[in-house]
């Protein structure tokens, strides 16, 4: 494989010497890029997107044209799973990700089969080697998936939910049958992030977007503890580097010490969670991902810098910190504020460095 010309959010993750802060954006190829909505367009929607490598490739390289990252990560979707366990995944105008079959009974979690990688999701495995070919050693690829409690509500409910309700009841009442599809999801998810590793993933994050709508008790049995399962289960070294893995729990903050005994590399924030403080709580266990409030880059380019220099105070010097966004950045953004953000980064973080 090339060498890496850029390596410093590896270093970072590993808690190594960097020369700044480095910084990428969850959902950094997206709709608030027009070159994005011109490729989705030619792909006639956005599965067809997510499955043909070629232009998967194309959007995950749009965003590093344009701004300074250190960082790509795979363009695909974390639905990607369920829809490979048979469920028929598809996507309403308006409302977002909906399945054509749900999981609410014994007999639905006995019919799952457990995911693999290159078998089940070809297409995703193509779309690494294609994007490592293409950058060529240029900056490292990320590859990700859902946790298994996020993909289960989303495979109980037969689609997005405020509440999830449905998916939090089926927990608590049936602990058992939830266990069951847990620990198959989990499963998958292991072999499907070692399948991105051997393809050519560099690092790996897992999304549990919907853990922190959990319970204190329930966080911990239904999200964390097969989060620790997949942790475990990862090849650890891949071409001749440590493989980092990122925890990101949505509304964890209060969970970070047990995030951190899972044995990950960093753990992301989300923007509820003061970053020096987490730094306090975690010490030097794990590198600290975040965090700035993606409605942040909706105002000014002097706002956005005061916010940025805030997050690096906060922090403070030493390694460990890879700074992204607390979530996904919306379509809205004005691409100029997104460029103003990472450039804020760059320059205002050396001093933490030397």
């Amino acid at each position: 494989m090339t060498e890496l010309k850029n390596d410093t959010f590896l270093r970072a993750l590993q808690r190594q010497p960097v020369e700044y802060t480095p910084v990428w954006m969850m959902r950094q190829a997206g709709r608030y890029l027009p070159e994005y909505r011109a490729t989705r367009g030619k792909a006639g929607d956005f599965m067809s997107l997510c499955m043909n490598p070629e232009l998967a490739c194309e959007v995950t390289l749009q965003p590093l044209e344009r701004y300074p990252l250190d960082a790509a990560i795979l363009f695909s979707d974390i639905l990607t799973i369920p829809d490979a366990m048979g469920l028929g995944l598809y996507f309403e105008t308006g409302e977002g990700p909906r399945f054509k079959k749900t999981v609410r009974t014994q007999a639905d979690v006995d019919a799952l089969p457990v995911v693999d990688g290159e078998k089940h999701l070809t297409y995703v495995c193509d779309a690494v080697r294609t994007i490592r070919r293409e950058l060529n050693g240029r900056i490292p690829l990320i590859g990700f998936s859902g946790s298994p409690w996020t993909l289960a509500t989303y495979m109980v409910e037969g689609g997005g939910s405020k509440d999830h309700a449905r998916s939090k009841a089926l927990a608590y009442d049936q602990p058992e049958l939830m266990h069951g599809l847990l620990d198959k999801l989990a499963r998958s998810v292991t072999a499907y992030l070692n399948d991105q590793i051997r393809a050519g993933a560099q690092a790996v994050q897992i999304f549990d977007t919907w853990g922190g709508a959990l319970s204190h008790n329930g966080y911990q049995e239904f999200s964390l503890r097969y989060m620790k399962q997949i942790v475990d289960g990862l090849i650890k070294e891949s071409e001749g580097r440590p493989v980092p893995v990122i925890l990101f729990t949505k509304n964890g903050g209060q969970w970070l010490e047990k995030m951190a005994d899972t044995g990950a590399t960093a753990l992301g924030l989300d923007w509820t969670t003061d970053i020096g403080a987490a730094r306090k709580r975690v010490g030097d266990r794990v590198a600290l991902q975040g965090n700035m409030d993606p409605s942040m880059l909706k105002t000014s380019p002097k706002r956005i810098r005061e916010e940025v220099a805030a997050i690096l105070e906060s922090y403070g010097s030493g390694e460990g910190h890879i700074f992204n966004l607390g979530h996904g950045i919306t379509p809205e953004v004005d691409p100029e504020n997104a460029g103003a953000f990472i450039n804020a980064v760059k320059e205002l973080s050396a001093k933490y460095h030397r």
